[in-house]
């Protein structure tokens, strides 16, 4: 059994979805069908080289198509492909032209990429490429690497109280009574005396420290979080389908 390959491009991711739906609706493995579209993961620049679509495509395209098929993408657009039977071809072809896809020829002569001789009778839109081949499929993997947030430890400021000896020097005054006595010679002095008894009373004064305390705020102490980036390599291992071709020797094959 031989297949090919029928290629459509679209305007809108949306016309192309709707003609995936119906492909599948109408039977087509899932596996079959590819959506190319302009994600990100393709180079621009690798849209309207040549040898791109060649490699997806074959041979087979040319200069005009493939300009086609790259402004298609560059633009918005979407490129449906489907790899059936030979015998299925032309019932995929009208599937997907129910859903308008680019007239590549109508496109190239707009874009002046080949004449603009008249059309002959109205063409299906979608393409029939490398009629006449057996397709193996070769899968790789990617490595996606991803983010989440975890908690990663606690930092616990506590605040608390701590006693500490202090001392300070203060002078402390004292007054204490003092008897002095004196002699007298002068003759004067006679005509006071006086024999009533007396008391007299001085009072000693001292002074002792007194201690009181005041409170002032010293400091402040700000918590708050402080972000950095850091750069880590993920390592892992990805799969990735290889060929072997190995020319068996004709007197291998008949035993």
């Amino acid at each position: 059994m031989f297949y090919e390959k029928v290629v459509a491009a679209y305007d809108t991711p949306g016309h192309a979805e709707a003609a995936v739906n119906t492909l599948k609706s109408a039977g087509y493995s899932a596996g079959d069908i590819s959506v190319i579209r302009n994600e990100g993961d393709i180079s621009r620049a690798d849209f309207s080289e040549l040898g791109f679509w060649q490699r997806l495509f074959g041979k087979d395209i040319n200069y005009h198509e493939a300009e086609v098929y790259g402004r298609a993408l560059r633009q918005g657009g979407a490129i449906v492909t489907v790899r059936v039977p030979d015998s299925e071809a032309p019932k995929v072809i009208k599937l997907l032209d129910t859903h308008k896809p680019v007239d590549v020829l109508d496109r190239a002569r707009m874009y002046g990429l080949v004449g603009t001789e008249a059309p002959k009778a109205a063409a299906p839109t979608a393409t029939m490429l490398r009629k006449d081949e057996e397709v193996l499929r070769l899968a790789e993997e990617q490595i996606n690497v991803g983010k989440r947030q975890m908690e990663g430890g606690k930092t616990r400021v506590r605040r608390f109280v701590v006693e500490r000896p202090v001392e300070a020097n203060v002078t402390l005054h004292e007054e204490h009574c003092e008897v002095v006595r004196r002699a007298i010679t002068d003759p004067n002095y006679i005509k006071d005396i006086d024999w009533s008894e007396q008391v007299i009373e001085v009072t000693d004064t001292i002074e002792q420290p007194v201690v009181s305390k005041s409170a002032r705020v010293a400091e402040e102490v700000v918590i708050r979080k402080k972000g950095s980036d850091r750069v880590e390599t993920v390592h892992d291992t990805v799969r990735r389908q290889q060929l072997d071709v190995e020319k068996v020797p004709l007197e291998t094959v008949r035993k």
